[in-house]
């Protein structure tokens, strides 16, 4: 058997695109894309919410001017924001359907990632506004007209919450989507406690509850932009996908009866919805072909037991360095310091 045909105690990588049926690596494993139909509903979605993030803050805005309303005023301002950041992550769709090229081998996914941080930015500069406005409102209070409040308030319950009806089927596999999702959610429910307000306004001349509600909103719009800043600084950082845990990884290949170790493990998210994933895999010295049911079966374990669509396998006869669960700097280094 000749040291082409063998698993040595070098390296093998064995890529995880090649077409099933054509195996002289790791066989049949691929990338993880949505269908082109489900990619054109989200397309389609995503515009069809652009306009009514269009129509409602432009009708909320002269509202608000006509009934001298600062906390209408207010989520107005917060639904302009969306309607930017809606349209940012439509572009940000548009772009990451573009496939790999050499000089951006895993595509224009994270597009989206870094739309969602252009969007939080937006947020709080929207944030920014409403809470000087309000400040300047609780100095000097204004009489506020309570009927044009809750008329345009049950608008944007109407609005937003058809909105988040269209965006959220497509939220569950993208944090692009998820944020514009999160923010007709908050849209609604700020919709709902401005007509809550109206309506007290209505009977009491309390006054300064309005710009009171504009303060709740401004903390409810950054709740939302702390968690997605969170979830986008870590895709951005490399970091192990949060629901991932890879010593549990590491113990469930360990357990298969023709790996004899598992080591040097990453997992990083390539975008929201897509897990890359590498370790090396020892395995007694064989034909390369005999592998290929070894690699077929953690491939479909990896996706089926902890969701990771791209897998990249390095087979080996020995571990190489000190075969810690962490990939060392320089593998061959021995003492290197751990990443």
């Amino acid at each position: 058997m000749s040291a082409m045909n063998k698993v040595t105690a070098g390296h093998l990588l064995f890529d995880p695109k090649a077409p099933a049926g054509n195996h002289t690596d790791a066989g049949a494993a691929c990338c993880h894309h949505h269908a082109p139909a489900m990619e054109n509903q989200t397309g389609t979605r995503l515009l069809l919410t652009l306009g009514l993030n269009l129509l409602i803050p432009v009708a909320q805005i002269i509202g608000g001017v006509t009934a001298n309303s600062m906390a209408l005023i207010s989520d107005a301002t917060h639904n302009f924001s969306d309607f930017a950041a809606i349209l940012i992550a439509y572009l940000a769709f548009r772009i990451a359907r573009r496939g790999p090229s050499v000089r951006n081998t895993f595509g224009y996914r994270r597009a989206e990632i870094m739309a969602a941080l252009v969007n939080v930015a937006l947020l709080i500069g929207a944030a920014m506004i409403i809470v000087i406005e309000a400040a300047e409102r609780l100095r000097n209070p204004a009489a506020v007209s309570g009927g044009i409040v809750m008329g345009l308030a049950a608008v944007g319950i109407l609005g937003n919450g058809l909105s988040a009806w269209l965006l959220h089927q497509d939220a569950k596999h993208s944090l692009n989507v998820r944020g514009a999702f999160w923010h007709m959610v908050g849209d609604m429910l700020t919709s709902v406690a401005v007509l809550v307000s109206g309506a007290i306004l209505y009977y009491r001349p309390w006054y300064w509850l309005d710009p009171v509600l504009s303060f709740v909103i401004v903390v409810f719009i950054l709740k939302n932009c702390w968690a997605i800043a969170k979830e986008s600084g870590l895709i951005l950082m490399n970091s192990t996908p949060p629901h991932l845990d890879l010593e549990k990884v590491r113990r469930h290949l360990q357990e298969l009866p023709e790996v004899c170790g598992v080591h040097y493990l990453h997992a990083w998210n390539v975008s929201s919805s897509s897990v890359a994933f590498s370790c090396h895999v020892v395995v007694p010295d064989q034909a390369v072909s005999r592998t290929e049911p070894l690699a077929d079966k953690i491939r479909h374990d990896l996706l089926e037991s902890f969701g990771i669509d791209h897998p990249v396998l390095q087979f080996e006869t020995a571990a190489c360095g000190d075969g810690d669960l962490l990939c060392q700097l320089a593998c061959g280094s021995g003492n290197g310091s751990h990443v």
